[in-house]
């Protein structure tokens, strides 16, 4: 049989409707971030900060010491910069220490490593060679290993997850040359035959598509008798007749990944292979992506550590003026914003991993919220290096290193850590998703009311159920323990955290007015209003990692003998934060989104091409968008699987 070559044709409310469709509607356990964005500070749910069991903070810390001990005598990451390719033997070497199935039980083969430690241990890996920690990663957080873990049957999970766990090499396909963040899209087409289906498309940007054995596919199954339909997630065999790697892809940063471009071209899958029922594709990918976006701080709090490392160092050995470029205040901010914010970010991370694992809450938002907080935080501390490095953090760490120089590969950092803006989930996307369900209250009570397509009875019976919920929300938002002077009495110490923990607690109340304001403004438009969304978004982020590095400091304070310092750094962060809060507050009323339409109008419509005179464009040739329609292979196949 053979797929339809048509690309779905959809509208912009139908692929609302498919994104909706692959939420998780309901809310069955509490949420710290839920609470947050409507007003409700919520902070017994992450204080005392949870920690984890004895023997998992034992095994976890057997492994890292292994794996320190094989990152420091077998990777090479200048070598893998140079060579743009991981050593087969560092991949075979990997897998003798069990790093594919950290996250994998220990009854299939995996050391069953909680997802503290698997995070700590992608952001070990990740500083000797953030290629490496992207590879694991793309394996174990999206890959097979995390779907079957949720979604999969037992006969599936006895036949992939040992193979995952020692030899086999997994990736997670959904991109595809002309479908995006926009599944509704999606081209590849997985036709009903007896009891398989037949694979045809093509997907792009595969991580780890290159070298992989195992592959988790998302495919449109056209509705018939018998067959509900829709986006359908799949496990197929690389080496299956009909799949074509057609090219290995180079990028920017990160230039070690097997990343590339495969064909399937009337690809035989058993049904056996169908991961959860017909449909269910959409949800199974975001739900894996709760937990499997946590790997993406993981290497932005890495490249913080390095980041923080160097900039005392370097800051240390050079001198400018007769003193050290640390004692000069213009650099002394740079290295304080760096220190800052790694004690954040790394609090973020260990806060909502160690949620994730305890599984008492809900922390759709809280991963989301890590990644887009850590990906946009980290290459700020990045590029704050870079300044602070000046020349040397231009020059690439090779041509350092031959003319007698440290090789410090500050370039190179920023150059990885880009991408991380845009990996599974852009941060425009992030915005909007956080968005969703940061408001999910307010749909659920009165979406129909600003639904322009209900009818008359329709809306009457969400205002009359609005005007409940609200009747008892809105006054909550008034006054709270934020106003009192003696509350989080707890977080005073030399360093008083408590003022920033009150402070949270008022900023969250008032961030739920801003909304609910915004939301009897805007009403149905309220969609339209990116720009808005994104703010409010960002307020929340950084309530988030204030609470996250106060709750860190005191965890600390109590555990370690540098809870003193800790104290001192959440406090400097929070500091940082409030100014970032309140320029956001500022921003939500008083912007340019308006300007900026009227200019986004006049420049598509052409209004505006005078401005591009005088220039020569070096692009070369070729479509914008590749072509990808279904049809056999025209390539040599580039697949190079490791053995």
């Amino acid at each position: 049989m053979s797929a339809p070559s048509t690309k779905p044709v959809v509208t912009e409310r139908e692929a609302r409707e498919v994104a909706e469709a692959a939420r998780e509607q309901v809310w069955r356990k509490p949420s710290f971030a839920k609470e947050l964005f409507l007003g409700r500070f919520r902070l017994d749910l992450i204080h005392p900060h949870p920690m984890p069991p004895a023997e998992d903070a034992r095994r976890g810390e057997r492994f890292l010491t292994q794996l320190r001990d094989f990152c420091e005598t077998k990777v090479d990451g200048a070598l893998i910069e140079r060579e743009a390719r991981i050593p087969d033997e560092v991949v075979n070497g990997l897998k003798e220490l069990g790093a594919f199935g950290m996250k994998i039980d220990t009854k299939y083969g995996g050391l069953g490593l909680t997802q503290v430690y698997y995070n700590k241990a992608l952001a070990l890996v990740g500083s000797a060679s953030p290629a490496i920690g992207v590879l694991l990663s793309a394996h174990q957080s999206i890959g097979v290993p995390q779907p079957l873990k949720l979604f999969g049957t037992q006969e599936q999970k006895e036949k992939f997850l040992p193979r995952c766990a020692r030899t086999d090499i997994s990736a997670f396909l959904l991109t595809e040359p002309d479908v995006g963040s926009d599944p509704a899209r999606l081209a590849t087409t997985a036709v009903p035959d007896g009891d398989d289906y037949i694979l045809d498309g093509v997907k792009l940007w595969t991580t780890n598509g290159v070298v992989a054995d195992l592959l988790v596919v998302m495919a449109r199954v056209p509705k018939s008798e018998g067959h509900k339909g829709g986006i359908t997630a799949f496990v197929v065999e690389t080496d299956s007749p009909g799949v074509t790697v057609e090219n290995r892809n180079a990028f920017m940063g990160l230039r070690g990944i097997e990343n590339g471009v495969t064909r399937f071209h009337q690809v035989r899958v058993p049904a056996a292979n169908r991961v959860g029922p017909e449909g269910a594709g959409l949800k199974i990918a975001l739900t894996t992506l709760n937990t499997g976006r946590l790997s993406l701080p993981a290497s932005c709090v890495a490249a913080g550590k390095w980041s923080l490392k160097i900039a005392r160092e370097w800051s240390a050995a050079r001198e400018q003026w007769g003193k050290p470029i640390a004692h000069h205040e213009a650099v002394g901010s740079k290295i304080s914003f760096i220190a800052a914010t790694t004690f954040a970010l790394e609090a973020v991370l260990d806060l909502s991993s160690q949620m994730a694992d305890e599984d008492r809450n809900d922390i759709r938002i809280e991963g989301a919220l890590a990644k887009l907080y850590a990906s946009e935080m980290a290459w700020l501390v990045a590029d704050e290096l870079v300044q602070i490095r000046g020349g040397r953090g231009f020059e690439t760490a090779e041509s350092l290193r031959a003319r007698g120089e440290k090789a410090v590969p500050a370039e190179q950092v920023l150059r990885d850590l880009r991408i991380n803006r845009i990996f599974e989930g852009s941060t425009e996307i992030m915005h909007l998703l956080i968005a969703r369900e940061a408001v999910d209250a307010h749909l659920t009570v009165a979406g129909d009311l600003i639904d322009p397509e209900k009818s008359l009875s329709d809306k009457a019976k969400a205002g009359a159920g609005a005007g409940v919920f609200y009747a008892k929300w809105l006054p909550k938002l008034v006054a709270g323990p934020g106003q009192l002077p003696t509350s989080y009495a707890q977080f005073k110490r030399e360093v008083d955290l408590s003022t920033h923990l009150r402070y949270v607690e008022r900023t969250s109340r008032k961030l739920a007015r801003s909304t609910f304001y915004a939301m009897s403004r805007w009403q149905g438009r309220m969609e339209t209003k990116q720009g808005f969304l994104g703010r409010i978004v960002d307020i929340g982020a950084e309530l988030f990692a204030m609470s996250a590095a106060c709750v860190r400091a005191e965890l600390l304070y109590t555990t370690e003998p540098h809870g003193r310092e800790a104290y001192q750094l959440a406090d400097a962060f929070c500091h940082q934060s409030r100014l970032r809060v309140e320029e956001l507050f500022g921003r939500l009323w008083n912007n340019t989104d308006d300007q900026d339409r009227k200019v986004v109008k006049g420049v598509m419509s052409g209004t505006y091409t005078w401005l591009e005179n005088g220039i020569v464009d070096p692009s070369g040739e070729g479509a914008w968008i590749a072509d990808a329609t279904p049809g056999p292979s025209e390539k040599e196949n580039v697949h190079r699987p490791i053995r």
